[in-house]
């Protein structure tokens, strides 16, 4: 039986080769979505926002309906990550643009291969990249580009909406990933 922790290991060193020449390449662990209504197992932050769901087999599929909608909205890219087990049901459920990766048991080890390889998100939501952005980030970005008069005292949703609103998702992208990578210490909360 392939477990979660065995996937999730040999999908970070898998990561850790295939962007190792990757300076400005981030690897994150249960990345927080849309206020933290959900958590995305793995996240590649370079010149995209890539996340990885992992489906060990000792998981149900009953969160995975919840996970593609949220996922949706906030991820550039989505793979999920699958054992044999729950292969041809989760190809039946998430959307067109997902990745798909099998974990595969070989001896001691387990192996990942591609089954299919993710698209661009046709459905990103520039509120939700925008919720990627702890309060006073989302000041900064405002101020860099004079668009903070009046939100110093706004509570960070009023904040998300402003960027939202101000940047495509092309430009929203690029600065939520770029804070991403500059972000240092615990991800879940803001840096002290």
């Amino acid at each position: 039986m392939v477990r979660d922790i065995e996937i999730r290991r040999s999908l970070k060193e898998s990561l850790a080769a295939r962007h190792a020449d990757e300076a400005d390449t981030r690897i994150v662990e249960e990345l927080g979505l849309c206020q933290g209504i959900a958590r995305v197992d793995l996240a590649v932050v370079n010149g995209r926002l890539h996340g990885y769901e992992i489906k060990s087999e000792s998981d149900t599929l009953a969160r995975l309906p919840a996970q593609i909608e949220t996922y949706g909205r906030a991820l550039e890219y989505v793979t999920i990550v699958v054992s044999p087990a729950h292969a041809k049901k989760v190809e039946s459920l998430v959307p067109s643009w997902w990745g798909v990766m099998r974990a595969v048991e070989r001896g001691n080890l387990v192996r990942i291969i591609e089954s299919k390889k993710a698209r661009p998100n046709p459905a990103l939501s520039p509120l939700a990249l925008a919720q990627f952005l702890w309060r006073e980030e989302a000041l900064q970005v405002l101020a860099d580009h004079g668009l903070d008069s009046g939100m110093r005292s706004k509570p960070r949703h009023t904040l998300w909406l402003r960027l939202a609103a101000a940047f495509t998702k092309s430009e929203l992208g690029t600065i939520v990933r770029e804070t991403l990578k500059q972000r240092r210490g615990d991800w879940r909360s803001p840096a002290p």
